[in-house]
C-alpha cells in the first residue's frame, strides 16, 4: 500500500509526528515494533509524565547540554509552551512543580498517552503494532518505502525515524534506527549512557558502610583527570550498594562518562560538599563550638545533628580523629581536615551503569547532517529523524521529552507540506 509519510517507532517523537503530519493532511502510516503505543512515555517521571519544562527557552536550552543549541530552530516552530498549549487543549489539565517541570493534574502517564494517541487516530492516522521494521528503502537518493520483517512492503514519500535510542530497552528502544541512518549515508557519534547511575569501587562501597544512606540538599562536583571543575549539580544523592544515584549523580553523569573514556582506567573524582553553604573556616568554627557546649560528650555523638549520623565514622577515620575522642583533645590539624572532608567529601568513581540502564542515550546521529529546522537528512532525500535517536541529550526533569516533542513535531509538519513540492 501507498502512504505519504511512514513514521517509524511510536514513541513521544513519533506520536508528535503523527499529529503534526496528520493536522497538515497527509496520509500516514504510524509502525511501532511494541503492541503498545508510548511505552516509555508511559513510565516518564515516575509514572506521573513530566511532559515538559515550563523554563524560558534559554534556560531551558542550558539544560539540554548535549548539543542544545541544535533545537533553538526547532523550538522557535514548536516550544515548551506550546507544548503545554497542545495537552491543554487536548483536555489533559497541567500543574508545574519544583524546577519548572511539567505534569498531568491526574499524576497519571496514562491520561497522558491515551489522550495523545486518540489524537493520532481522531487525525486518521493509520497505526500498524507487533511489526518491527527491517529496513528503510532508499532509491536514487531518495526514501521509496519501508521494509517489514515479515517481509511486507509499504511504498512512501517520507520516512521519519523515531525509534528512540537504547536506553530503557524494555520500552523499545533497542538501537534498531541507527543502521538506517547508516545505509543512508550517516554518521553516528558514539553512543555512552547519560542520567545514569554511578559505580565506585572505593572501600566504603563495596563494604556497603553507606549503603541506602540519602543526602539531601548537598553539592556534587565533578574534576577533571588535571584537576579542574567540570560541573557541580545541587540537591538530593543517595549510597548504593553499587556507587550513588539519585537527581544530581544523574546531572553529573554524563561528564563522568566522557571523562571516564579518556581515562584509560584512572577513577574520576568526585566531591560532595555536605555544607554548600558555607565556607570550610564556617564549619571548623561551628563544629568546634558544639563540642565546645557539650565538652564531657564523645564528639562523634556531638555531630550526630551536624552531617548524617552513619557518616561520621568515616569521616573521622579520614580525618585521623579518634571516635572516643572529646572536646578537651580536639587536635587543631585534624579538626581542620574534618572540617575540609565535610566541604568536599571524596568519591572515586569507577564507572557506570550501563546504556541499557541509563534514563537517556548520549550520542546518535550525528546533527552536522540533519536540517535543524525540518529534521530531514541532509543526505537522503525525504528522511526524517527525530526524538532520542539523534545525538541530543538533556538533564531529566522533562528536557529529554521537550526534544523529543519539539523535533518530531517539526519533522512531521515538514514531511507533510513539502509533499506538495514533490510532484
Amino acid at each position: 500500500m501507498n502512504y505519504d509519510i511512514i513514521i517509524i517507532g511510536a514513541g513521544s517523537a513519533g506520536l508528535m509526528a503523527a499529529v503534526a503530519a496528520g493536522q497538515h493532511g497527509a496520509n500516514v502510516l504510524l509502525i511501532d515494533k511494541g503492541d503498545k503505543l508510548g511505552r516509555k512515555l508511559g513510565i516518564s517521571g515516575g509514572g506521573r509524565c513530566n511532559v515538559t519544562n515550563n523554563k524560558e527557552i534559554d534556560e531551558l536550552i542550558k539544560n539540554i547540554p548535549g548539543n542544545g543549541k541544535f533545537l533553538y530552530s526547532s523550538l522557535s516552530t514548536f516550544s515548551n509552551y506550546d507544548i503545554i498549549t497542545f495537552f491543554e487543549s487536548l483536555g489533559i489539565a497541567l500543574k508545574e512543580e519544583d524546577n519548572g517541570r511539567m505534569f498531568p493534574v491526574s499524576n497519571k502517564a496514562k491520561s497522558v498517552v491515551d489522550a495523545l494517541v486518540g489524537k493520532v487516530k481522531a487525525l486518521g492516522v493509520q497505526i500498524l503494532v507487533n511489526s518491527p521494521v527491517a529496513h528503510v528503502i532508499y532509491e536514487d537518493g531518495a526514501v521509496k518505502g519501508v521494509k517489514l520483517k515479515s517481509g511486507v512492503q509499504y511504498d512512501c514519500r517520507k520516512v521519519i525515524v523515531a525509534v528512540g535510542g537504547k536506553s530503557v530497552p524494555q520500552t523499545g528502544s533497542t538501537g534498531d534506527g541507527y543502521a538506517w541512518a547508516e545505509e543512508a549515508g550517516h554518521s553516528i557519534v558514539e553512543l555512552f549512557p547519560t542520567e545514569v547511575p554511578l559505580t565506585s569501587r572505593e572501600h566504603y562501597i563495596a563494604d556497603k558502610e553507606l549503603q541506602g544512606l540519602s543526602l539531601r540538599d548537598v553539592e556534587l562536583s565533578v574534576w577533571s583527570l588535571k584537576g579542574k571543575k567540570l560541573i557541580s549539580h545541587r540537591g538530593d544523592m543517595i549510597f548504593t550498594h553499587f556507587g550513588i544515584s539519585g537527581p544530581i549523580v544523574l546531572r553529573c553523569s554524563q561528564f563522568v562518562v566522557k571523562e571516564l573514556k579518556k581515562s584509560t582506567g584512572t577513577p574520576i573524582m568526585l566531591t560532595a560538599d555536605l555544607k554548600p553553604d558555607v565556607n570550610v573556616q564556617t564549619v571548623y568554627d561551628e563544629t568546634f563550638l558544639l563540642c565546645q557546649q557539650e565538652p564531657k560528650k564523645l564528639v562523634r555523638n556531638v555531630l550526630k545533628g551536624y552531617v548524617p549520623e552513619r557518616l561520621i565514622p568515616l569521616l573521622m577515620r579520614k580525618a585521623k580523629l579518634s571516635e572516643e575522642l572529646t572536646f578537651d583533645h580536639i587536635p587543631k590539624e585534624e579538626w581542620l581536615e574534618l572540617a575540609k572532608l565535610i566541604k568536599a567529601f571524596p568519591i572515586r568513581i569507577h564507572g557506570s551503569q550501563s546504556i541499557e540502564e541509563a534514563f537517556v542515550t548520549g550520542g546518535g546521529v550525528n546533527l552536522k547532517e540533519i536540517n535543524p529546522s525540518t529534521m530531514e537528512s541532509k543526505f537522503m532525500s525525504g528522511l526524517y529523524f527525530c526524538g532520542e535517536i539523534l545525538d541530543i541529550h538533556g538533564y531529566t526533569g522533562g528536557y529529554n521529552i521537550t526534544a523529543a516533542f519539539s523535533t518530531g513535531y517539526n519533522a512531521g509538519r515538514d514531511a507533510a507540506e513539502s509533499l506538495q513540492y514533490d510532484y
